[in-house]
């Protein structure tokens, strides 16, 4: 079997490994997130459990999610949870 190169993978696989990687930390705080879409440079989640109605669900959003993958994908604009 052979790695992949970053390069060789579409920003839509990027997305869904960071998202797999962030995944055991917001499982531990008793919430999930599912990947939905990356449309107009926008990826769109949904939060679940805990994390659903959460009072730091924007700051998860914002300074966690969004972060991450802006750090890896520049193309990205906005994580926008629905």
């Amino acid at each position: 079997m052979f790695m992949v190169n970053k390069m060789e993978k579409t920003i839509e696989e990027q997305i869904i490994e960071i998202i797999d990687t962030l995944r055991p930390f917001i499982m531990g705080d008793g919430g999930n997130i599912e990947y939905i879409k990356y449309e107009d440079h926008n990826v769109y989640i949904r939060m679940t459990g805990t994390c659903a109605n959460c009072d730091m669900l924007d700051f998860t959003l914002k300074e966690g999610i969004e972060m991450a993958l802006k750090e890896e994908i520049p193309e990205i604009n906005e994580v926008i949870a629905i």
